[in-house]
């Protein structure tokens, strides 16, 4: 399915490299998630997943300079009724778990505040890259409810069940400098060459072997759930996956013949 031309909450720009950048763009509402949002993001994520179109990895930021995002709409969700906010939560569910299914690799350019759904938005994605002036937070505790978007069992991945519970418990904020020393993000950058930065490394991906890439992403996800020895396995039957690809043969070659690869995902 080819991608729609336009977007009523997303922007999307594609680069020369095969790179995929996707904007949450409700910059006047700090580009909370309201249900049109989910309703494309997962959308996206699912059209990607069955034909990803060429492309080999996707860098996903906020508009605006201060928010990635903000979370769930709260205007939106002022006076919902419990069918309603079921229903809106329904696709937010999907679209997140939608995400975390996407086989290309996906860089989080952190570009300001990631609170509640935002965050969980973060963790989602296969590694962070966040402004020096980003504050991350899971603030649910202080509206009575709590995350319900994967952060109680994403943030005790990233950082530890400890550290998570009481971040999660107190609703406290925290800085992009802890969130980069306690392992949530890989790298602090500043606000003007953040997507510079992730752009880079992005190509960088989307010039190895998409087989490769993706089989990667496969064997940490599932291969994280699993007991260690089956684990083993499951990592060895992945990379027996990509032994009669053409891929492998163009590596091969190409390393003996002292030029860079040419790699066509077949």
């Amino acid at each position: 399915m080819a991608l729609p031309d336009t977007w009523d909450t997303l922007q999307l720009q594609t680069t020369a490299e095969g790179v995929l950048q996707v904007t949450l763009n409700r910059p006047d509402s700090g580009n909370a998630i309201n249900t049109r949002m989910g309703q494309e993001l997962l959308d996206l994520w699912l059209r990607l997943t069955d034909d990803a179109q060429g492309l080999r990895a996707v860098v996903l930021t906020g508009a605006g300079g201060k928010i990635f995002c903000a979370g769930g709409d709260l205007k939106e969700r002022n006076g919902m009724t419990r069918a309603q906010w079921t229903h809106q939560h329904e696709i937010f569910e999907r679209q997140y778990w939608a995400l975390m299914d996407l086989p290309l690799p996906v860089i989080g350019a952190i570009n300001g505040h990631a609170y509640g759904g935002g965050l969980e938005t973060a963790l989602c994605c296969d590694f962070l890259y966040a402004s020096n002036q980003a504050r991350f937070a899971l603030p649910e505790v202080m509206l009575g409810i709590m995350p319900g978007m994967g952060g109680t069992q994403n943030l005790p991945r990233a950082l530890g069940e400890r550290r998570a519970k009481e971040l999660m418990l107190t609703g406290r904020p925290f800085s992009a400098q802890q969130a980069l020393e306690w392992g949530l993000v890989n790298q602090i950058v500043a606000p003007e060459q953040l997507l510079s930065e992730v752009l880079q490394t992005a190509q960088t991906m989307a010039r190895n072997a998409p087989l490769s890439v993706r089989q990667i992403k496969k064997s940490v996800r599932y291969g994280g759930q699993m007991e260690l020895r089956t684990a083993y396995r499951f990592e060895v039957e992945a990379y027996n996956q990509l032994v009669d690809t053409q891929d492998r043969r163009e590596g091969v070659l190409a390393f003996n013949e002292k030029r860079t690869p040419q790699f066509k995902g077949l």
